[in-house]
């Protein structure tokens, strides 16, 4: 996924510790987009853990009611190098973030109480890292009282070729068991349109990024590619949606479900002809793909609450620059009726690089900030926001 990479060697992100902000202002016309950079209230984000977390992504309540948090952290020393551009199943396309290195270890899963601890759940994850930018276990689901887990920054051209890309689950001890292999299912089904393997942004075990549990099974999406994939818990692998095949290299990151579909989101190529073009994308169960929103800014997150309005979770905001700024992240409300509106703008600096978001069981959102950049690592946070309803 080149788009997150292409200023991580110049991303330096903005701790936001100790702020809250009371988001207030003008509403929405019906059918307008949230492209001005002004709040409407109520809506209250503080910081809920100020740091200390690695690279967070996506992050799920548990049935004992604490937060899980996926953690992508960072490749740990001897590392293993991919060289990308030059074809085949351990390389990616020389036109991402370049070189992978990679480890067997450095990525985890936190879980935190509602007072804010942190311990952690479930370590010895594998990471990698190109020109900064670290993946690792990506995303977390349960279904019932298990919890799986979804891994980005594994695979041969990741530099870790041992342990694949793919779904894992979390057994009571602790320990772990592959039950997918997503490395294999995706270079064994291609999508209708991949990017060149040499000198596109390819990267042949994928990047995936975003896993919900629907029933009993998990659904997981993958940017890089371009789909929606169905994933039992027993492991078989089917693909929901080729996203690719409609809406071209739009890179989708995040999936949501409500009415009977999936609802997904993507985070765009940082090209100028991308500014706040990002959509909302309804997906049936039968695969059908159609545009329900748009005019939105690197999407890292959503989530559909039981009203059915949509919260969208913006990684970066910009009415001009193409790529990610830091402390720029906003969060969007869109109702049933399609009107969209800022909860909490990017000029009030507390999401700087937000990497995902979740519904708590007391009706707040809770946001891993601070998710992605060049090192210093260890920066990563958890904001809570108070909707008011």
């Amino acid at each position: 996924m080149k788009s997150l990479a292409i200023s991580a060697k110049n991303f330096a992100p903005a701790a936001a510790a100790g702020l809250a902000v009371l988001a207030t202002g003008l509403a929405w016309a019906e059918g307008t987009t949230a492209t001005a950079d002004t709040a409407i209230g109520p809506a209250v984000a503080t910081v809920f853990v100020p740091g200390g977390l690695v690279n967070p992504r996506g992050l799920k309540f548990g049935p004992d009611g604490k937060l899980y948090v996926a953690e992508g952290g960072y490749p740990v020393d001897p590392t293993v190098g991919a060289p990308a551009g030059q074809g085949g199943l351990c390389s990616a396309g020389s036109g991402g973030p370049g070189d992978y290195f990679g480890s067997t270890i450095g990525s985890r899963i936190s879980r935190i109480d509602m007072q804010g601890h942190v311990e952690t759940f479930v370590d010895g994850l594998p990471s990698s890292q190109a020109s900064g930018l670290a993946s690792g276990v990506a995303d977390v689901a349960f279904v019932g009282r298990t919890l799986y887990a979804i891994l980005a920054g594994a695979g041969c051209s990741h530099g870790v070729p041992s342990i694949p890309n793919g779904v894992i689950r979390v057994n009571r001890d602790r320990s772990w068991t592959m039950i997918a292999n997503l490395s294999v299912f995706q270079q064994s089904h291609p999508v209708a349109h991949p990017t060149d393997p040499i000198t596109g942004d390819f990267e042949p075990d994928g990047t995936w990024y975003s896993m919900i549990a629907v029933g009993n099974a998990l659904y997981a999406v993958e940017p890089n590619h371009g789909e929606l994939d169905r994933i039992t818990t027993s492991g078989r692998v089917t693909r929901v949606a080729d996203i690719s095949a409609s809406q071209g290299h739009v890179v989708p990151t995040v999936v949501a479900y409500g009415d009977d579909a999936f609802y997904v989101s993507n985070l765009g190529r940082f090209d100028p002809s991308d500014v706040n073009q990002q959509s909302i994308y309804r997906v049936s169960r039968g695969g059908h793909v159609k545009v329900v929103a748009t005019g939105l800014s690197k999407v890292l997150g959503i989530v559909l609450d039981k009203r059915d309005r949509l919260y969208v979770l913006e990684t970066s905001y910009s009415a001009t620059d193409p790529g990610p700024e830091p402390a720029t992240g906003r969060l969007i409300r869109i109702l049933p009726n399609g009107t969209q509106r800022v909860l909490v703008a990017g000029s009030s600096g507390i999401l700087s690089v937000p990497t995902g978001m979740t519904l708590g069981p007391d009706g707040a959102l809770y946001i891993s900030n601070v998710g992605y950049g060049a090192p210093p690592v260890g920066a990563g946070q958890i904001v809570k926001v108070e909707l008011g309803h």
